[in-house]
């Protein structure tokens, strides 16, 4: 017994059963997913203070640098005073430039 040869009708047909079956497997697998992750997930305005707390941390990078920083170049001391009143003094196209780089 042979099996009759499928009209492009019948290959459609299964073509598009096959893409259905599929699109809705992932559907399905998509909203599994995301309903995993809704149970997990906890939005930030629903912490309470110490969870939030527990969270986040507090940069004291110059707490305790009570001293005024400074560099030296070519022999002499720049401070950030220093190099402010300079790049004061200097004409607005020249600031600018200096700025840039």
């Amino acid at each position: 017994m042979n099996e009759p040869i499928r009209t492009q009708w019948e290959i459609r047909c299964a073509f598009n059963a096959c893409c259905k079956r599929s699109l809705m497997n992932e559907k399905l697998v998509a909203y599994r997913d995301m309903k995993r992750r809704q149970l997990r997930e906890v939005s930030f305005s629903d912490l309470t203070q110490q969870e939030e707390d527990q969270l986040c941390t507090y940069d004291t990078y110059f707490a305790n640098d009570e001293a005024e920083k400074s560099f030296c170049v070519a022999g002499k001391e720049i401070t950030a005073k220093l190099l402010a009143e300079t790049l004061h003094s200097l004409p607005d196209e020249k600031r600018e430039a200096v700025l840039l780089l």
